[in-house]
């Protein structure tokens, strides 16, 4: 989580924006807030999606089709405006992090208990997915979130939309959509994908949870080598609990036929709900991340930094400051960027001045005597004028 940068909008839709959560293919995350207090994930498209018209159609339609999905272990859609000119969709805000950060730098691999509950949440998840005629396309531990209460699945049919894009000129540029270590073979040869493809992610992110490592390799070793392993040869599920093991392993199958249906790896899966899925110490760190949330406020937009290259040269601000298509503009705080109002009082005498204003002369302060000496000689002066015309 990250401040607000001058350039980002203060709301978007009637949702008031309280710091950066990240940014991913389809644009920036931002942090939201409705007016009762309800907290949001606010996905807002890049500029230049926004101007692809078969992109705009494709993203309506799975926004769509993703309102339909239950979010029993799903983030569930809450709004969205596709038709804004910049399109944006705020879903329910999970408090947990992502499945890559619990492995890769808070906790390491998951213990098999917590593996197995973790296939049976993502095996729910695809069904409600899947259910409502969606594919995921892009289920990778990153999409993954993981709470308190058991697994939440993000981001499922913005690759749909995405793929609109690789579809035209990108495509010649060698661009991939997805994570090439957790595609499955029939995204790698571009063929026509169904939800078994969903299936196969599964199983390179259960392997993941259990090894720490995707089960292709990494794509350090080349692009073009991960995708040929993850196309033609077999995967390397060296440290995958031998409990688990079959069931990763039939996942991960090349022939989309042979693998098992997310029901079936619900029910291959079962846990006792009354038991923790996951270790102590990761509940423990859990709570106190949600507990910070809480508490989480706002502080002042930091001025964005230069890494390297000569100075910017500021630019002059703009007359109308861009914003954010709102359905109710009245209630539309100004952007960020925007330069502030006047201040329609006057400061108190003992506040220190704006650093904004420390570059303009003081104020010349007369003394308390010498300014009731004034008063009484205008007021005088007053009464003398209005004699004179009476």
């Amino acid at each position: 989580m990250q401040p607000l940068i001058p350039e980002d909008p203060s709301r978007i839709g009637p949702y008031r924006l309280v710091a950066r959560l990240g940014a991913g293919g389809m644009g920036l995350v931002y942090l939201g807030r409705s007016d009762v207090g309800r907290t949001v994930a606010v996905k807002v498209v890049q500029a230049e999606y926004a101007e692809n018209a078969e992109f705009r159609r494709r993203f309506a339609h799975e926004v769509a089709a993703a309102r339909r999905v239950g979010g029993a272990w799903t983030a569930a859609v809450l709004d969205a405006d596709t038709d804004a000119a910049v399109p944006w969709v705020a879903t329910q805000y999970v408090a947990g992090p992502p499945l890559s950060d619990v492995v890769a730098r808070d906790f390491g691999p998951l213990p098999e208990a917590s593996v197995r509950s973790l296939a049976n949440g993502l095996a729910r998840a695809l069904t409600e997915i899947h259910a409502v005629r969606l594919i995921h396309r892009d289920l990778k531990p990153q999409n993954v979130l993981v709470t308190v209460d058991g697994p939440r699945v993000i981001d499922f049919g913005i690759a749909r939309a995405l793929e609109t894009l690789a579809e035209g000129a990108m495509t010649r540029t060698g661009a991939v959509v997805g994570s090439p270590g957790f595609m499955s073979p029939e995204q790698v040869r571009g063929q026509r994908l169904t939800s078994a493809s969903d299936v196969f992610c599964l199983g390179s992110v259960l392997a993941y949870a259990a090894t720490g490592r995707s089960p292709f390799g990494a794509v350090e070793s080349g692009l073009h080598a991960l995708m040929f392993r993850v196309a033609e040869e077999e995967p390397d599920l060296r440290g995958v609990p031998e409990a688990l093991l079959a069931l990763v392993r039939q996942c991960l199958r090349k022939d989309p036929a042979l693998r098992p249906t997310p029901q079936e790896v619900a029910a291959r899966t079962t846990t006792d709900p009354d038991e923790p899925w996951l270790p102590a110490r990761l509940l423990t760190q859990l709570g106190r991340n949600a507990a910070q949330l809480l508490d989480f406020a706002p502080g002042p937009a930091r001025e964005p930094t230069v890494v390297s290259g000569p100075a910017p040269v500021p630019a002059p601000a703009p007359t109308h400051p861009p914003t954010y298509q709102d359905p109710q503009p009245a209630r539309q705080a100004p952007a960020q960027a925007a330069p502030l109002a006047p201040r329609t009082t006057p400061p108190s005498p003992r506040r220190a001045p704006d650093s904004a204003a420390s570059d303009r002369p003081a104020p010349i302060r007369l003394p308390a005597w010498l300014r009731l000496v004034l008063a009484v000689a205008a007021v005088m002066f007053a009464a003398y004028v209005v004699t004179r015309i009476a």
